[in-house]
């Protein structure tokens, strides 16, 4: 199986980033092909080194998932480490269960393998995850979905460097791969409806699923269920004849929610970890036999089915990682099927941190509650008997209006800042100065980035008048500089030298200067250079 063009890019940049670092991650979106790039990456390393890869996940889906594809994307079976599964040690790849390597790591030497991928990243921090890759002296590639400065932070206290994060703006988000030439995954169609759930009186807890300080599943719940049977009438209304995947805060909420759907006039059903038929049901589901599948939160990872052409979210959350994973069980395209639906309920969200469809295209906190605004502006505009449908790409001019907001709020308060007389410029002015906004408004997510400046690049600053005591970090500083020298204009040789350089074409076309009209000081001194030497040794010349 060949790499899609951007795949590749992601397989380039990862072997590149192992050149200076040993801990990367990378970032795709759900459906973008994580799977595909670490396969390659596996056989390269074995075909080039006879270097092995030990692939790790959470879930059997996922570990069965990951052996599969390794196998279709490259010819290599792997070998599984797994309860009653033993991996080979002469494999060149092995995907193990965490839950089962964290028993037997040690039966493996510690050098064993030269790459660890770790599926599903955002798991690593776990005291299990870390025990076992402490263990092994290799490098490790994490793997997630998750393009979000938030969750990156958290990320950047194991990873060192961002190797790759494909999609729009530069991210691993969705939209990135559904705008593409060719498209890599399905539209999503955003359609809120006018229904407000208040969560005033909801508290937080850490949860596991989302492993953050997220909202209390049981109060949820409890604010929830008045709400069921108006939700499952307006997806009847608004959802008719699409395949819709549900995600609820509770196994019970899921159910109480299937009755809901089929007393609507709906056929629907509810699985969870514990249902006896599951295989069964999610195979009559992949079949059509019923409309509506519903859950508590069983199929967030390693659910692949294509034809979902609806999702909606009934588990409020503060992850956007858990967020894009939901939403991204129905991107993956399927013929004849024209795009997505996310049902977005219109949660009351001033005060809570909660991930609405902006959470897909914004980068930040800012602008996500700026194209909150505008949606519901423009749900606010339709007739109360009818629900606002937007398509995501769309909604990239929102995003746009947003960014321009954003921007011009950073050049108001730099208008102030010019006021003040300074031979120094402060790095947001000196990065919007050259059109780069995103490095204006910068936030450092790995670890490395958050270090302080280092004295060449102290010097390189203050050089370029750039005020130190504005620069957030070692990563803010490499940004900075790298606009600096892309846009710095090359000396130009002295007219006395170019004056010289054309007595001399020969020589000037012999060390490959052609343009002496713009011809620099530095090509003027390879110039001077080769004529002393030719003067020195003119049997070389």
């Amino acid at each position: 199986m060949t790499p899609r063009d951007y795949q590749l890019d992601c397989i380039i940049k990862t072997e590149h980033g192992f050149d200076e670092f040993d801990k990367l991650l990378g970032v795709l979106p759900t459906g973008g092909g994580k799977t595909i790039v670490f396969s390659h990456l596996a056989k390269r390393r074995w075909d080039a080194h006879q270097e092995r890869t030990l692939i790790l996940a959470h879930r059997d889906e996922l570990i069965w998932q990951a052996a599969e594809k390794l196998h279709q994307a490259t010819g290599i079976e792997a070998s599984v480490e797994k309860a009653e599964y033993e991996g080979s040690l002469t494999a060149p790849v092995v995907v193990a269960s965490i839950q089962t390597m964290q028993r037997r790591y040690q039966r493996w030497p510690k050098d064993h393998f030269g790459l660890v991928v770790c599926d599903e990243a955002h798991r690593v921090l776990s005291t299990q995850w870390q025990e076992v890759l402490a263990y092994f002296e290799s490098q490790v590639l994490g793997v997630t979905a998750t393009p979000y400065r938030g969750d990156k932070k958290n990320l950047g206290r194991f990873f060192q460097f961002t190797a790759f994060e494909y999609g729009l703006y530069n991210r691993g988000s969705i939209p990135g791969l559904i705008d593409m030439n060719p498209r890599w995954l399905s539209p999503i169609t955003v359609k809120s409806i006018p229904l407000k759930i208040d969560l005033s009186q909801v508290g937080t807890s850490m949860d596991s699923d989302s492993g953050c300080n997220d909202f209390n599943k049981e109060e949820v719940a409890n604010v929830l269920e008045p709400y069921l049977d108006e939700i499952a009438v307006a997806i009847r209304e608004h959802c008719a004849f699409r395949r819709m995947l549900c995600f609820l805060p509770l196994r019970s909420t899921s159910r109480k929610f299937v009755g809901a759907c089929i007393k609507a006039g709906l056929s629907a059903r509810h699985v969870d970890g514990e249902s006896d038929d599951r295989s069964e049901i999610l195979k009559q589901f992949g079949a059509f036999e019923f409309d509506l599948l519903s859950n508590a939160m069983l199929l967030t990872e390693g659910y692949d089915d294509p034809g979902i052409d609806g999702v909606c979210v009934l588990r409020p959350t503060k992850s956007q990682n858990l967020y894009c994973q939901m939403i991204g069980r129905g991107t993956r395209l399927a013929p004849s099927k024209k795009d997505v639906m996310l049902f977005d309920p219109l949660w009351m969200h001033e005060k809570h941190d909660v991930c609405r469809p902006s959470c897909l295209i914004a980068e930040t906190d800012i602008e996500a509650k700026i194209i909150d605004k505008i949606i519901q502006e423009k749900s606010a505009a339709l007739p109360a008997e009818l629900a606002a449908e937007l398509p995501l790409i769309d909604l990239q001019s929102v995003f746009s209006d947003a960014a321009k907001q954003r921007e011009e709020a950073l050049r108001k308060k730099l208008e102030e800042n010019r006021r003040k007389k300074s031979k120094t410029i402060s790095a947001e002015e000196f990065a919007l100065n050259h059109g780069e906004f995103r490095v204006a408004d910068y936030e450092p997510t790995m670890e490395w980035e958050s270090a302080s400046v280092s004295e060449k690049q102290a010097k390189l600053l203050k050089r370029a008048k750039i005020d130190l005591s504005t620069v957030r970090g070692r990563g803010h500083a490499s940004q900075l500089l790298n606009i600096h020298f892309k846009n710095l204009k090359p000396r130009l040789a002295a007219p006395k030298a170019v004056a010289l350089m054309r007595r001399m074409p020969g020589l000037c076309a012999a060390i490959g200067i052609a343009d002496l009209d713009n011809a620099t000081a530095a090509q003027a001194g390879r110039f001077f250079a080769e004529l002393k030497r030719r003067k020195e040794q003119p049997e070389l010349a």
